[in-house]
C-alpha cells in the first residue's frame, strides 16, 4: 500500500467514525440535547472536511463542488464555540444573532464566485495547477488561521469564567466540565498547529513530505474522534451547567464610601454575618447536601445570595466550593478518628459527609490535611 492508498484509508475510516459519533450524539437520552445536537454538526463538518482526503475531482465542474466542500471548515470553530457555551450555561439558546458566525463562510464564497467557481473556460488542469498560488487560496488560509484564533481564545476564556463562576457558586465537588472541555480546547489547539505547519509544507516544494504530513493529520484526526468516542461512551450525560446570568462576586462587589464611621459599621456587619454562617454551618451542617449551591444556602440563613457570595468569596476570602468541603473534611476527619465508626469504609465516609467521588474527596482531603484519608486514619 503506498502514502496515497493509505491516506484515503485513514480518511474514508475518520469520516465513518465522525459520522458514527454525529449519529450517538444525535441519540443519546440527555437533558442538554442542544449541546449534544451542536457537536453533532461540528464532527459532520469535520467528516465533511476529511473527504477531501479520497475525493478526486476529476472534472473542472467536480473540482469547483470541491472548492466549495473544502470552504465548510469555516462552520468547524463556530459549532465548537456553541457548543462550549451550550455545556457551561445550562439556559443557553440559539439566537438570531448566532447567524453572524456564518460571515466568514459566506464572504469567501463571494470571493471565490468572479476567479474561480465562474472560470468554466479554463482548462481544469491549467487551473487546478496554478489554484494554491491565487490570493483566493491564501485570503482563505489567512482567514481560517485568525477565525481559528479567535474562536480558540474565546473558548479559553469561556472556560476558565465558567470553572471560576462555579466554584463561587457550587459545592459539588466534580470538575468534569471544566477538564473535558479544558482537554479537547488543547487538543484541538495542538491538532490545529500541527495542520497549519502542515499547510507551509504545501509551498515548500516537498510534495513527498506533503503527502506523509497528510497521513499524520488523518491519523491525528482519526485518534481524537476515537478518544471523542470512548469519552461520551463513558459519559452520555452531558454536564451541568451554570447561569449565565450569575457574575463573578468582583464583577458585583458594591463601591463603599471611605468614611470611618460606615467602614466599622460595615466590618461589624461583616462579623456577625460570618459568625452567623458559621455558627449555621455547623449546627445545621448544610454541606451534608452533595448538590448545595449558594442560593440553596442563602435561602437557608435568609440572606440575599448576593451578599452570601461577597461575604464567602470575598470577606472570608474562599470559593464556595473551598468554603462547604472545609467543613465536609472537617466532619470526615472527626468521623475517620472514631473508633466506634472504624468499621466504616472511607467511600461511606465520603458519601455521608456530602461527597459524591472518590477521587474529589481524596484530592481536597489531602489539600487540607497533607495526608490520603486512609493515612490519615492510620495516624490517628
Amino acid at each position: 500500500m503506498d502514502k496515497l492508498d493509505l491516506l484515503q484509508g485513514i480518511g474514508k475510516i475518520s469520516v465513518f467514525v465522525s459520522l458514527l459519533l454525529a449519529f450517538f450524539l444525535f441519540t443519546v437520552k440527555t437533558e442538554n440535547k442542544l449541546a449534544n445536537r451542536l457537536f453533532a454538526w461540528f464532527f459532520i463538518f469535520s467528516a465533511i472536511d476529511l473527504s477531501g482526503f479520497f475525493i478526486d475531482a476529476s472534472t473542472r465542474r467536480e473540482l469547483n463542488f470541491e472548492i466549495f466542500r473544502s470552504t465548510t471548515c469555516l462552520f468547524e470553530m463556530p459549532l465548537f464555540y456553541l457548543f462550549v457555551l451550550a455545556v457551561c450555561y445550562s439556559d443557553f439558546r440559539l439566537k438570531w444573532k448566532h447567524l453572524v458566525h456564518l460571515l466568514p463562510f459566506i464572504i469567501v464564497n463571494l470571493v471565490f464566485i468572479p476567479r474561480i467557481y465562474l472560470s468554466v473556460d479554463v482548462d481544469k488542469d491549467t487551473f487546478a495547477s496554478g489554484l494554491n498560488l491565487m490570493p483566493e487560496i491564501y485570503f482563505i488560509q489567512i482567514l481560517v488561521e485568525c477565525q481559528y484564533v479567535f474562536y480558540i481564545v474565546s473558548v479559553f476564556l469561556i472556560v476558565k469564567k465558567y470553572r471560576e463562576i462555579y466554584l463561587e457558586n457550587y459545592a459539588n465537588a466534580s470538575t468534569a466540565t471544566y477538564k473535558w472541555l479544558f482537554q479537547i480546547t488543547c487538543v484541538f489547539l495542538t491538532a490545529h498547529i500541527i495542520v497549519a505547519l502542515k499547510n507551509l509544507l504545501r509551498y515548500s516544494g516537498f510534495s513527498e513530505i506533503f503527502l506523509w504530513a497528510n497521513v499524520l493529520v488523518g491519523t491525528i484526526a482519526l485518534c481524537i474522534t476515537c478518544w471523542f468516542i470512548m469519552k461520551a461512551l463513558n459519559h452520555p450525560e452531558l454536564f451541568r451547567g451554570v447561569n449565565s446570568k450569575l457574575k463573578l462576586t468582583k464583577d458585583i462587589l458594591p463601591k463603599v464610601e471611605e468614611k470611618p464611621e460606615l467602614v466599622n459599621a460595615q466590618n461589624d456587619l461583616i462579623n456577625t454575618q460570618i459568625t452567623t454562617l458559621k455558627q449555621y454551618m455547623t449546627e445545621k451542617e448544610p454541606f451534608l447536601d452533595p448538590s448545595l449551591t449558594i442560593q440553596e444556602l442563602a435561602n437557608q440563613i435568609d440572606i440575599p445570595v448576593r451578599d452570601l457570595s461577597i461575604l464567602i468569596n470575598h470577606q472570608m476570602d474562599q470559593h464556595f466550593f473551598d468554603f462547604v468541603n472545609e467543613y465536609r473534611i472537617q466532619k470526615a476527619m472527626h468521623i475517620l478518628k472514631d473508633e466506634s465508626k472504624s468499621q466504616l469504609t472511607v467511600l461511606e465516609i465520603l458519601y455521608e459527609v456530602g461527597f459524591n467521588s472518590k477521587s474529589s474527596f481524596n484530592t481536597s482531603f489531602k489539600k487540607y490535611t497533607n495526608l490520603t484519608p486512609t493515612a490519615y486514619r492510620n495516624a490517628s
